[in-house]
């Protein structure tokens, strides 16, 4: 557990960080708890490296004194190879996004999943999870999925538009939840998936700012869905404000963000930040474009 007295240097590895707002959302979680705490983004397009110097930054990072690293794209495969151990989900997913330095140990977590289940359990907390179309079966769809399975989903439709890739991770994420159905399918049969689906998670860049559109044909969506999106920027995606035009129950991407900073920033210190205020500092940097 942490005390006021202790301090920590928490830094974020990956491509185009510099801009993230992870630095000042987890600051401002330190603050209140009176904590000292300084996070700094390590971008590997402002260094000119590549993914595979993030095992020799790791280990100049333990060595000047660092406590940990949030890891992003794209070094979360990468990383596993430079750590001397990992958490069962992360081993499971094949992915680390947060590394804790421990005893001059590197230990690896993924708080992708945690971030969305999360998201689930506070912003659709009463949400039915018989059975979910989840859009995406890439490296966020797979952490997506796995929460959703976690969360306790029996039946998990999985779409992509590679089949390959697709068949893989339902047949992973298979093996780690035998309780539940997970079965793969194509684009084109997303319409017929949600007439007996409760609920819709896009797990595609499709609505982000470079990405604008729908990632569906919405004809299909009733308002018995609860529909969920990964993306934040913008929080509000075309399909976020089509679906709660009609009557869908919605959940933003915000939520997973905010989640994923909770769940790092308690695996750093032992403290579980205020989710509420976190949003709301959240939004507010959103809205201010930051």
């Amino acid at each position: 557990m942490s005390t006021p007295e202790q301090s920590y240097l928490v830094g974020l590895i990956g491509d185009g960080v510099e801009p993230s707002l992870s630095p000042p959302l987890h600051e401002a979680a330190a603050d209140a708890h009176h904590l000292r705490y300084l996070y700094r983004p390590v971008d590997l397009l402002t260094l000119g490296r590549d993914a595979t110097a993030v095992g020799a930054l790791l280990r100049s990072g333990r060595d000047l004194g660092f406590n940990a690293f949030n890891i992003t794209h794209p070094c979360k495969q990468v990383v596993i190879d430079e750590l001397d151990s990992l958490s069962e989900h992360a081993r499971r997913l094949g992915a680390v996004n947060t590394v804790l330095i421990r005893d001059g140990k590197l230990h690896g977590e993924n708080t992708d999943f945690f971030g969305f289940g999360f998201a689930l359990r506070t912003g659709l907390p009463d949400a039915p999870l018989g059975s979910v179309v989840q859009l995406g079966a890439g490296g966020a769809g797979s952490a997506v999925a796995y929460a959703l399975l976690d969360a306790g989903v029996g039946h998990l439709a999985l779409v992509d538009t590679d089949p390959d890739r697709c068949a893989y991770r339902a047949t992973a994420l298979a093996g780690h939840f035998p309780q539940a159905s997970v079965t793969a399918h194509a684009p084109a049969e997303v319409p017929g998936l949600l007439a007996a689906a409760d609920g819709l998670v896009n797990a595609t860049p499709v609505g982000m700012h470079q990405h604008p559109g729908l990632p569906l044909d919405t004809a299909a969506l009733e308002p018995r869905h609860w529909v969920a999106d990964v993306i934040y920027r913008p929080v509000d995606t075309e399909l976020i404000r089509t679906a709660s035009a009609l009557g869908c129950r919605t959940l933003d991407g915000g939520h997973m963000a905010v989640g994923q900073a909770v769940g790092a920033f308690t695996l750093i210190t032992g403290i579980e930040p205020d989710a509420a205020a976190m949003r709301a500092h959240f939004l507010d940097m959103i809205e201010r474009g930051l």
